[in-house]
């Protein structure tokens, strides 16, 4: 069996769980990581293991042995560090948010383009098993013409948590944080909206702690997303069709989520069973990659370049109409 070779670029929170769950995947070894301080780095692969340990981000994407390289800082360094990457034509997969802005994304899809490297944002809902389940129930008509969509994404951070959630200068702000989850559920159904409606209530800081999104559609159908850095939601999300309704109860964007079929009789409800993950969840992702890789496709079949433009480009819109703002805006 051909390994993909991966190495990962930060060791923070995300890293750790996507390196849990590398070791799940078959074709995948984790051969590198980077961090800003090698001492940090060192640290990370005490506990995932990697035969070559970086003090610098220079030094990792220089590293012979990577195939392919997660990105996994800040949503506000995601642009320098990809760019860095396709630079020594690396594949990356990007944690997401992929980019602060939309001229951002558009920059690092178009060098990844020139490059003729593999690039996808790491959406890993698009690939767990309750989410391809659910959209297979929509494409056979389970719930008819879909006309409603309900999607929330709230918890109050407690202390000590990451400053950059509040850090304006990161992109900080529960949109770009979580909010994106809600968002990205509404688009991949429904396409663009032909109308967007937010507001917003700041933090202290000055980043949104709460966001409310209305997407309306010429056909009639709506979708109402909510995310909060304020209280804890139930994050859940409804797809109501004119035939029935799909719903996922607490953490609709994880692993550990229950996938709920209302066929459209009062009272009437059916579990839908769905492949539970061997780890945390991001290891269908990683196999995408790594079939990917193999097959030479220098971009997703599934989360394509445009999806992820579309996502960028809408959040531009309803941080416009919701008066957020970033420097590099």
């Amino acid at each position: 069996m051909k390994k993909i070779h991966w190495g990962i670029l930060g060791c923070g929170k995300i890293a750790r769980k996507f390196a849990a769950d590398l070791k799940v995947v078959a074709d995948a070894e984790l051969v590198a990581v980077g961090a800003r301080e090698l001492s940090a780095a060192r640290a990370f692969a005490k506990d995932f293991p990697a035969r070559n340990v970086h003090g610098s981000y220079e030094a990792l994407v220089n590293d012979a042995a990577v195939d392919v390289i997660y990105v996994a800082t800040p949503h506000g360094l995601h642009y320098e560090h990809v760019m860095l990457c396709l630079s020594h034509k690396k594949a990356v997969l990007c944690e997401k948010a992929f980019a602060l802005n939309y001229r951002q994304a558009n920059a690092m899809i178009d060098f990844a383009v020139a490059q003729k490297t593999f690039l996808m944002e790491a959406f890993w809902t698009r690939f767990l098993p309750h989410y391809t389940r659910m959209k297979e129930l929509v494409a056979q008509g389970k719930i008819g013409t879909i006309k409603y969509i309900h999607a929330e994404f709230g918890f109050k951070p407690t202390p000590p948590f990451p400053p950059r959630l509040y850090d304006l200068a990161l992109g900080g702000g529960a949109l770009l944080d979580i909010g994106v989850y809600p968002v990205f559920l509404a688009l991949d159904l429904l396409g663009k909206p032909d109308r967007i409606e937010a507001t917003m209530t700041p933090a202290s800081t000055g980043v949104d702690e709460q966001c409310a999104i209305q997407f309306y559609y010429k056909n009639g159908c709506l979708a109402q997303l909510y995310c909060s850095f304020a209280s804890n939601l139930a994050t859940g999300a409804d797809i109501a069709g004119d035939q029935g309704r799909i719903r996922f109860t607490h953490r609709f964007h994880g692993p550990t989520t229950r996938l709920e079929y209302y066929p459209g009789i009062v009272d009437t409800r059916e579990s839908i069973d769905f492949e539970k993950a061997q780890g945390n969840g991001y290891e269908y992702e990683a196999r995408h990659v790594n079939e990917c890789l193999k097959n030479d496709l220098t971009e997703s079949p599934v989360l394509s370049h445009g999806l992820t433009l579309l996502l960028m480009q809408t959040l531009d819109e309803i941080r416009t109409k919701a008066g957020i703002k970033y420097a590099v805006d």
